[in-house]
Protein backbone atom coordinates (compact mmCIF):
# COMPACT_ATOMS: atom_id res chain seq x y z
CA UNK A 1 0.00 0.00 0.00
CA UNK A 2 0.86 3.35 -0.73
CA UNK A 3 0.26 7.04 1.26
CA UNK A 4 -2.58 9.18 0.11
CA UNK A 5 0.55 11.67 -0.85
CA UNK A 6 2.11 9.30 -3.10
CA UNK A 7 -1.11 8.57 -4.62
CA UNK A 8 -1.76 11.75 -5.30
CA UNK A 9 1.42 12.08 -6.82
CA UNK A 10 1.08 8.97 -9.04
CA UNK A 11 -2.71 10.64 -10.03
CA UNK A 12 -1.62 14.18 -10.82
CA UNK A 13 1.53 12.75 -13.29
CA UNK A 14 -1.59 10.94 -15.23
CA UNK A 15 -3.12 14.50 -16.02
CA UNK A 16 -2.56 16.52 -18.78
CA UNK A 17 -4.27 19.97 -18.58
CA UNK A 18 -7.00 19.82 -21.28
CA UNK A 19 -7.03 22.32 -24.51
CA UNK A 20 -9.17 25.79 -24.23
CA UNK A 21 -12.57 26.98 -26.11
CA UNK A 22 -13.94 30.48 -26.16
CA UNK A 23 -17.26 30.82 -24.33
CA UNK A 24 -19.76 33.25 -24.54
CA UNK A 25 -20.06 35.32 -20.78
CA UNK A 26 -23.66 33.52 -20.02
CA UNK A 27 -22.12 30.15 -20.02
CA UNK A 28 -19.05 30.96 -18.51
CA UNK A 29 -20.18 30.54 -14.85
CA UNK A 30 -18.09 27.58 -12.88
CA UNK A 31 -15.02 27.49 -16.02
CA UNK A 32 -12.23 27.65 -15.48
CA UNK A 33 -10.34 30.49 -17.12
CA UNK A 34 -7.06 30.15 -19.07
CA UNK A 35 -6.55 33.01 -20.63
CA UNK A 36 -6.51 36.36 -18.69
CA UNK A 37 -9.07 38.90 -19.55
CA UNK A 38 -8.16 42.62 -19.86
CA UNK A 39 -10.48 45.73 -19.57
CA UNK A 40 -11.97 47.42 -22.79
CA UNK A 41 -12.76 50.72 -20.95
CA UNK A 42 -12.40 52.39 -17.46
CA UNK A 43 -15.12 52.01 -14.40
CA UNK A 44 -17.09 54.09 -14.37
CA UNK A 45 -16.26 55.66 -17.69
CA UNK A 46 -16.76 58.99 -16.67
CA UNK A 47 -16.90 61.06 -13.66
CA UNK A 48 -20.10 59.95 -11.91
CA UNK A 49 -22.71 61.36 -9.46
CA UNK A 50 -22.90 59.30 -5.96
CA UNK A 51 -25.99 60.35 -5.08
CA UNK A 52 -29.07 62.65 -5.92
CA UNK A 53 -28.60 66.07 -6.26
CA UNK A 54 -27.44 68.65 -7.78
CA UNK A 55 -23.89 69.60 -9.17
CA UNK A 56 -22.57 72.72 -8.98
CA UNK A 57 -19.84 75.16 -10.42
CA UNK A 58 -18.42 77.53 -8.10
CA UNK A 59 -18.13 78.01 -4.48
CA UNK A 60 -20.37 75.59 -2.22
CA UNK A 61 -21.07 76.74 1.18
CA UNK A 62 -24.83 77.45 3.08
CA UNK A 63 -26.63 80.41 1.52
CA UNK A 64 -25.28 80.21 -1.66
CA UNK A 65 -27.17 80.42 -4.61
CA UNK A 66 -27.22 78.34 -7.98
CA UNK A 67 -29.25 78.26 -11.31
CA UNK A 68 -30.13 74.93 -12.63
CA UNK A 69 -29.63 74.80 -16.71
CA UNK A 70 -30.38 70.91 -17.00
CA UNK A 71 -30.50 67.85 -15.98
CA UNK A 72 -28.10 64.95 -16.12
CA UNK A 73 -29.37 60.63 -15.31
CA UNK A 74 -28.08 57.93 -16.43
CA UNK A 75 -28.02 57.24 -19.92
CA UNK A 76 -28.22 61.28 -20.53
CA UNK A 77 -25.76 63.57 -20.10
CA UNK A 78 -26.09 67.38 -19.65
CA UNK A 79 -23.89 67.69 -22.67
CA UNK A 80 -22.15 71.03 -22.01
CA UNK A 81 -19.57 72.64 -19.47
CA UNK A 82 -21.31 74.43 -16.21
CA UNK A 83 -19.94 77.88 -16.13
CA UNK A 84 -19.77 79.52 -12.58
CA UNK A 85 -23.01 79.43 -10.53
CA UNK A 86 -24.44 77.23 -12.58
CA UNK A 87 -26.05 73.66 -11.48
CA UNK A 88 -27.59 70.61 -12.83
CA UNK A 89 -29.91 68.55 -11.56
CA UNK A 90 -28.58 65.27 -11.65
CA UNK A 91 -29.09 61.58 -10.31
CA UNK A 92 -27.11 58.73 -9.27
CA UNK A 93 -24.92 57.12 -11.61
CA UNK A 94 -25.39 60.16 -14.00
CA UNK A 95 -22.58 61.64 -15.82
CA UNK A 96 -20.59 64.55 -14.13
CA UNK A 97 -20.89 67.79 -16.24
CA UNK A 98 -17.04 69.04 -17.31
CA UNK A 99 -16.81 72.36 -15.35
CA UNK A 100 -18.52 70.52 -11.57
CA UNK A 101 -16.85 71.12 -9.06
CA UNK A 102 -19.03 68.53 -6.63
CA UNK A 103 -22.59 67.47 -6.13
CA UNK A 104 -24.81 68.49 -3.67
CA UNK A 105 -27.35 65.78 -2.24
CA UNK A 106 -31.26 66.97 -2.48
CA UNK A 107 -31.51 66.92 1.31
CA UNK A 108 -29.11 70.19 1.27
CA UNK A 109 -30.53 72.02 -0.90
CA UNK A 110 -33.88 74.02 -1.28
CA UNK A 111 -35.02 74.73 -4.81
CA UNK A 112 -37.92 77.79 -5.67
CA UNK A 113 -38.14 77.61 -9.56
CA UNK A 114 -34.77 77.22 -11.16
CA UNK A 115 -32.74 78.30 -8.43
CA UNK A 116 -31.08 76.33 -5.56
CA UNK A 117 -30.15 77.94 -2.50
CA UNK A 118 -27.88 75.71 -0.35
CA UNK A 119 -28.87 74.95 3.10
CA UNK A 120 -26.77 74.77 7.13
CA UNK A 121 -26.80 71.46 6.88
CA UNK A 122 -24.54 71.07 3.63
CA UNK A 123 -21.72 68.46 4.00
CA UNK A 124 -18.46 68.65 2.78
CA UNK A 125 -18.28 65.69 0.90
CA UNK A 126 -17.89 65.53 -3.17
CA UNK A 127 -20.22 63.26 -3.83
CA UNK A 128 -18.53 62.25 -7.53
CA UNK A 129 -16.82 59.15 -8.21
CA UNK A 130 -13.48 59.47 -10.31
CA UNK A 131 -13.10 58.00 -14.21
CA UNK A 132 -11.68 55.15 -13.72
CA UNK A 133 -11.84 54.89 -9.84
CA UNK A 134 -12.88 51.04 -9.72
CA UNK A 135 -10.55 49.99 -13.09
CA UNK A 136 -9.21 51.46 -15.45
CA UNK A 137 -8.75 49.87 -19.25
CA UNK A 138 -5.94 47.17 -19.32
CA UNK A 139 -6.55 45.58 -16.21
CA UNK A 140 -6.76 41.84 -15.94
CA UNK A 141 -8.46 39.51 -14.53
CA UNK A 142 -5.93 36.64 -14.13
CA UNK A 143 -5.83 33.12 -15.26
CA UNK A 144 -6.33 30.57 -14.21
CA UNK A 145 -9.18 30.84 -11.85
CA UNK A 146 -12.51 29.16 -11.64
CA UNK A 147 -15.21 32.07 -12.58
CA UNK A 148 -17.98 32.78 -10.07
CA UNK A 149 -21.17 35.25 -10.86
CA UNK A 150 -18.97 37.95 -9.04
CA UNK A 151 -16.24 37.50 -11.66
CA UNK A 152 -18.92 37.44 -14.78
CA UNK A 153 -19.96 40.91 -13.37
CA UNK A 154 -16.65 42.36 -13.45
CA UNK A 155 -15.76 40.77 -17.23
CA UNK A 156 -19.04 42.09 -18.23
CA UNK A 157 -18.53 45.85 -16.93
CA UNK A 158 -14.94 45.24 -18.41
CA UNK A 159 -16.92 44.58 -21.29
CA UNK A 160 -15.54 41.22 -21.77
CA UNK A 161 -17.55 39.51 -24.20
CA UNK A 162 -16.02 35.67 -24.64
CA UNK A 163 -13.53 34.42 -22.61
CA UNK A 164 -11.17 31.59 -23.14
CA UNK A 165 -11.72 28.52 -20.63
CA UNK A 166 -10.91 24.77 -20.13
CA UNK A 167 -12.88 21.97 -21.87
CA UNK A 168 -15.28 20.27 -19.41
CA UNK A 169 -13.66 17.28 -18.46
CA UNK A 170 -15.52 14.53 -19.46
CA UNK A 171 -16.08 11.54 -16.75
CA UNK A 172 -17.91 8.51 -17.65
CA UNK A 173 -18.99 6.63 -14.14
CA UNK A 174 -19.08 2.74 -14.33
CA UNK A 175 -20.56 1.06 -11.20
CA UNK A 176 -20.32 -2.22 -11.40
CA UNK A 177 -21.73 -5.67 -9.74
CA UNK A 178 -24.71 -8.11 -9.37
CA UNK A 179 -26.06 -6.41 -6.51
CA UNK A 180 -26.67 -3.54 -8.08
CA UNK A 181 -30.44 -1.72 -9.57
CA UNK A 182 -31.22 1.82 -10.83
CA UNK A 183 -32.84 4.34 -8.16
CA UNK A 184 -36.23 3.82 -8.63
CA UNK A 185 -36.39 -0.02 -9.58
CA UNK A 186 -37.60 -2.86 -7.37
CA UNK A 187 -34.39 -4.79 -5.96
CA UNK A 188 -34.47 -8.08 -4.96
CA UNK A 189 -33.94 -9.50 -1.15
CA UNK A 190 -30.03 -9.67 -2.05
CA UNK A 191 -29.76 -6.20 -4.36
CA UNK A 192 -28.99 -2.97 -3.19
CA UNK A 193 -29.57 0.47 -4.85
CA UNK A 194 -26.69 2.08 -7.30
CA UNK A 195 -26.24 5.12 -5.12
CA UNK A 196 -23.05 5.84 -5.61
CA UNK A 197 -22.81 6.84 -9.74
CA UNK A 198 -25.46 9.58 -8.89
CA UNK A 199 -23.76 11.12 -5.68
CA UNK A 200 -20.58 10.81 -7.98
CA UNK A 201 -21.95 12.34 -11.09
CA UNK A 202 -23.50 15.42 -9.11
CA UNK A 203 -19.70 15.84 -7.70
CA UNK A 204 -18.60 15.87 -11.40
CA UNK A 205 -21.03 18.26 -12.60
CA UNK A 206 -20.66 20.85 -9.25
CA UNK A 207 -16.78 20.79 -10.19
CA UNK A 208 -17.44 21.77 -13.82
CA UNK A 209 -17.35 18.56 -15.03
CA UNK A 210 -19.89 16.48 -17.87
CA UNK A 211 -20.89 13.58 -16.04
CA UNK A 212 -21.87 10.58 -18.41
CA UNK A 213 -23.94 7.62 -16.26
CA UNK A 214 -22.81 4.29 -18.22
CA UNK A 215 -25.30 1.03 -17.66
CA UNK A 216 -24.16 -0.96 -14.86
CA UNK A 217 -21.83 -3.13 -15.52
CA UNK A 218 -22.16 -6.84 -14.34
CA UNK A 219 -20.24 -9.15 -13.08
CA UNK A 220 -18.99 -10.91 -15.90
CA UNK A 221 -15.60 -10.69 -17.90
CA UNK A 222 -18.02 -9.60 -21.28
CA UNK A 223 -20.50 -6.53 -19.20
CA UNK A 224 -17.15 -5.58 -18.17
CA UNK A 225 -15.41 -4.91 -21.64
CA UNK A 226 -18.58 -4.26 -23.24
CA UNK A 227 -18.90 -0.77 -20.61
CA UNK A 228 -15.62 0.17 -20.77
CA UNK A 229 -16.13 0.04 -24.84
CA UNK A 230 -18.67 2.73 -23.96
CA UNK A 231 -16.37 4.84 -21.81
CA UNK A 232 -13.99 5.28 -24.62
CA UNK A 233 -13.31 8.90 -25.56
CA UNK A 234 -13.68 9.86 -21.97
CA UNK A 235 -11.49 11.86 -20.12
CA UNK A 236 -11.86 10.28 -17.00
CA UNK A 237 -13.31 6.75 -16.46
CA UNK A 238 -14.82 6.24 -13.07
CA UNK A 239 -14.79 3.14 -12.09
CA UNK A 240 -16.90 2.11 -8.90
CA UNK A 241 -16.83 -1.63 -6.94
CA UNK A 242 -14.82 -4.50 -8.12
CA UNK A 243 -11.72 -3.32 -7.49
CA UNK A 244 -10.97 -5.11 -4.28
CA UNK A 245 -9.21 -8.78 -4.16
CA UNK A 246 -12.69 -11.06 -3.64
CA UNK A 247 -13.37 -13.76 -6.75
CA UNK A 248 -16.12 -11.15 -8.38
CA UNK A 249 -13.81 -8.65 -7.88
CA UNK A 250 -12.77 -8.67 -12.11
CA UNK A 251 -13.21 -4.57 -12.58
CA UNK A 252 -9.21 -4.69 -11.96
CA UNK A 253 -8.31 -7.77 -14.29
CA UNK A 254 -10.67 -6.72 -17.05
CA UNK A 255 -9.25 -3.30 -17.05
CA UNK A 256 -5.60 -4.77 -17.56
CA UNK A 257 -6.91 -7.02 -20.38
CA UNK A 258 -7.89 -3.83 -22.02
CA UNK A 259 -4.44 -2.37 -21.74
CA UNK A 260 -4.34 -0.91 -18.48
CA UNK A 261 -1.22 0.79 -17.86
CA UNK A 262 -1.61 1.00 -13.79
CA UNK A 263 0.09 3.60 -11.56
CA UNK A 264 -0.91 1.74 -8.05
CA UNK A 265 -3.84 -0.35 -6.73
CA UNK A 266 -4.29 0.10 -2.93
CA UNK A 267 -3.61 3.10 -0.30
CA UNK A 268 -2.99 3.32 3.62
CA UNK A 269 -5.94 5.25 3.88
CA UNK A 270 -9.57 4.64 5.82
CA UNK A 271 -12.24 3.79 4.22
CA UNK A 272 -10.94 3.58 0.58
CA UNK A 273 -8.12 1.34 0.59
CA UNK A 274 -9.09 -0.73 -2.75
CA UNK A 275 -8.51 2.35 -4.82
CA UNK A 276 -6.48 1.77 -8.15
CA UNK A 277 -5.86 4.14 -10.90
CA UNK A 278 -3.76 4.13 -14.58
CA UNK A 279 -4.03 4.56 -17.94
CA UNK A 280 -6.43 2.99 -20.55
CA UNK A 281 -6.15 3.66 -23.82
CA UNK A 282 -5.79 7.49 -23.85
CA UNK A 283 -8.00 8.41 -20.71
CA UNK A 284 -7.35 8.52 -16.87
CA UNK A 285 -8.90 5.75 -15.22
CA UNK A 286 -9.65 5.72 -11.39
CA UNK A 287 -10.87 2.64 -9.49
CA UNK A 288 -13.31 3.66 -6.65
CA UNK A 289 -14.29 1.37 -4.00
CA UNK A 290 -18.07 0.11 -4.19
CA UNK A 291 -18.91 0.91 -0.47
CA UNK A 292 -20.66 4.20 -0.99
CA UNK A 293 -19.29 5.91 1.75
CA UNK A 294 -15.74 5.27 0.46
CA UNK A 295 -16.08 5.91 -2.72
CA UNK A 296 -17.55 9.39 -1.86
CA UNK A 297 -14.56 10.15 0.54
CA UNK A 298 -12.39 9.37 -1.83
CA UNK A 299 -14.12 11.01 -4.72
CA UNK A 300 -13.45 14.06 -2.01
CA UNK A 301 -9.75 13.66 -1.67
CA UNK A 302 -8.33 12.19 -5.11
CA UNK A 303 -11.32 12.59 -7.86
CA UNK A 304 -12.15 16.47 -7.17
CA UNK A 305 -8.22 17.65 -7.31
CA UNK A 306 -7.60 15.22 -10.48
CA UNK A 307 -10.51 17.36 -12.39
CA UNK A 308 -9.14 20.70 -10.85
CA UNK A 309 -5.85 19.84 -12.35
CA UNK A 310 -7.46 18.51 -15.33
CA UNK A 311 -8.78 22.24 -16.12
CA UNK A 312 -5.34 23.69 -15.03
CA UNK A 313 -6.13 24.99 -11.39
CA UNK A 314 -2.58 23.14 -10.61
CA UNK A 315 -1.86 19.65 -8.67
CA UNK A 316 -3.12 20.60 -5.39
CA UNK A 317 -4.44 18.07 -2.91
CA UNK A 318 -7.79 19.21 -1.42
CA UNK A 319 -7.56 22.28 1.31
CA UNK A 320 -6.98 21.35 4.42
CA UNK A 321 -7.84 23.90 7.73
CA UNK A 322 -6.75 23.71 10.95
CA UNK A 323 -9.01 23.05 14.20
CA UNK A 324 -9.47 21.54 17.41
CA UNK A 325 -11.07 18.43 18.40
CA UNK A 326 -13.50 18.14 20.24
CA UNK A 327 -13.70 14.85 22.01
CA UNK A 328 -10.91 12.47 22.87
CA UNK A 329 -10.29 9.67 20.22
CA UNK A 330 -8.05 6.77 20.19
CA UNK A 331 -5.21 5.68 17.96
CA UNK A 332 -5.28 5.99 14.49
CA UNK A 333 -3.93 2.60 13.34
CA UNK A 334 -1.51 1.84 10.61
CA UNK A 335 -3.81 4.36 7.66
CA UNK A 336 -4.53 7.42 7.84
CA UNK A 337 -8.18 7.60 8.84
CA UNK A 338 -10.47 10.46 7.26
CA UNK A 339 -13.65 10.54 9.54
CA UNK A 340 -17.00 11.89 9.35
CA UNK A 341 -17.13 15.29 11.95
CA UNK A 342 -19.41 17.98 12.33
CA UNK A 343 -17.59 21.66 12.64
CA UNK A 344 -18.63 24.07 15.15
CA UNK A 345 -16.99 27.79 14.44
CA UNK A 346 -17.03 29.52 17.98
CA UNK A 347 -15.19 32.13 19.72
CA UNK A 348 -11.22 30.71 18.70
CA UNK A 349 -10.42 27.72 16.25
CA UNK A 350 -13.01 25.28 14.69
CA UNK A 351 -14.09 22.66 16.91
CA UNK A 352 -13.98 19.32 14.84
CA UNK A 353 -15.98 16.77 16.37
CA UNK A 354 -16.12 13.05 14.85
CA UNK A 355 -19.35 11.02 14.50
CA UNK A 356 -18.92 7.86 17.45
CA UNK A 357 -19.50 5.85 14.74
CA UNK A 358 -17.62 5.67 11.66
CA UNK A 359 -18.58 2.58 10.22
CA UNK A 360 -17.97 2.84 6.11
CA UNK A 361 -21.45 1.25 5.46
CA UNK A 362 -23.18 4.55 6.92
CA UNK A 363 -24.72 6.82 4.43
CA UNK A 364 -26.90 8.31 6.76
CA UNK A 365 -23.67 9.80 9.10
CA UNK A 366 -21.63 11.11 5.54
CA UNK A 367 -25.22 13.31 4.74
CA UNK A 368 -24.70 14.63 8.27
CA UNK A 369 -21.46 15.49 8.27
CA UNK A 370 -19.88 18.73 7.84
CA UNK A 371 -16.54 17.84 7.21
CA UNK A 372 -13.70 14.88 7.24
CA UNK A 373 -11.29 15.16 10.46
CA UNK A 374 -7.78 14.18 8.98
CA UNK A 375 -5.74 11.37 11.15
CA UNK A 376 -2.38 10.41 10.13
CA UNK A 377 -1.57 7.13 9.86
CA UNK A 378 -0.68 5.69 13.35
CA UNK A 379 -1.33 8.71 14.78
CA UNK A 380 -1.62 8.34 18.73
CA UNK A 381 -4.50 8.71 20.74
CA UNK A 382 -5.62 12.35 21.48
CA UNK A 383 -7.26 14.75 23.78
CA UNK A 384 -10.07 16.79 22.82
CA UNK A 385 -8.63 20.42 22.58
CA UNK A 386 -5.85 18.84 20.44
CA UNK A 387 -4.96 20.28 16.97
CA UNK A 388 -6.11 18.53 14.16
CA UNK A 389 -6.42 18.90 10.32
CA UNK A 390 -9.55 18.10 8.29
CA UNK A 391 -11.52 19.28 5.14
CA UNK A 392 -14.64 20.44 4.46
CA UNK A 393 -17.26 18.64 2.52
Amino acid sequence: MISVEEALDRLFALATVLPTERVPLQRAVGRVLRVSASATRDQPPFPASAMDGYAVSGEASPGATFRVVGTSRAGESFGRTLSACEAVRIFTGAPVPDGADRVVIQEDVTRDGATITLRDSLDTARHIRAQAQDFAVGVMLDAPRCLRPTDLLLLAAMNVPYVDVARRPVVAIMATGDELVEPGETPRADQIIASNALALAAMVEAAGGIAHRLPIARDTVASLKATFELADGADLILTIGGASVGDHDRVGAVACDLGLDRAFDRIAMRPGKPLMAGRLRGSIMLGLPGNPVSSMVCGHVFMLPLLRSMMGLGAHPAETRRGVLGVDVGPAGPRAHYMRATVHHGGGSPCVTPFDRQDSALISVLTGAEALLIRPARDGARLAGADIDYMML
